[in-house]
């Protein structure tokens, strides 16, 4: 999981120094809800990318699932636990640097991305030009599968923002069809059972370009 980011070095160094210790979203395993969702076969296509892959998990575990797999952080230092990781795992990964913001991949990339636990850090500001970048790198009809904080999780504990259905709806519906929003639940480290969450599944609009 990795907050919203631009080209700022003092907020790459900030992520960076997340991972000095290991972060409450770092969690040594794939995210539960999108474990399901790969058990039933709702990831279509072959390539996937893993936007804000922090140190690689779902990433991994969806190589390890025979899908093309590329994850996206602004973190180098996650980035190299990820790659040791993959590296152990004897898994493909092909894992990059870079902003969620201005993605360097060409339009119509990926069938189906993955976002766990990035969307809810972005500001009010930068949630669009998020959801036209998603959008840009998937092709016409890819799928959106995104995991966050609800406003049913307390805020007593901190945490990043949480968010409700209308602003799942009100942020992708202008280039996405929406397909559900489920309540679930993140796994943390500070969590027993997880944080109280939606799973949301989108799909990208045909004609967008």
């Amino acid at each position: 999981m990795t907050r919203a980011y631009r080209r700022d070095e003092t907020v790459v160094s900030s992520w960076d120094d997340s991972y000095q210790n290991t972060p409450p979203w770092d969690i040594g395993r794939p995210q539960p809800a999108l474990v399901g969702i790969v058990e039933k076969s709702e990831v279509k296509g072959n390539r996937v990318l893993d936007v804000g892959c922090g140190t690689g998990e779902n990433a991994i575990f969806l190589a390890e699932n025979g899908f093309s797999v590329t994850g996206l952080d602004v973190s180098r230092k996650a980035l190299e636990t990820a790659k040791a990781k993959a590296m152990q795992r004897r898994v493909k990964v092909d894992l990059r640097v870079g902003s969620a913001l201005a993605m360097d991949f060409p339009e119509g990339s990926f069938d189906t991305t993955i976002d766990s636990g990035l969307f809810h850090t972005f500001t009010d500001e930068d949630r669009p030009e998020f959801a036209a970048e998603i959008a840009r790198v998937l092709r016409g009809d890819g799928l959106y599968f995104m995991l966050c904080f609800s406003e049913k999780e307390p805020t007593s504990w901190g945490g990043p923002r949480r968010v409700t259905e209308k602003e799942i709806v009100d942020t992708f519906s202008p280039s996405f069809k929406i397909n559900y929003i489920r309540d679930a639940l993140f796994a943390t480290r500070i969590h027993n059972n997880g944080g109280k969450a939606y799973l949301t599944s989108a799909t990208r609009h045909r004609h967008e370009t």
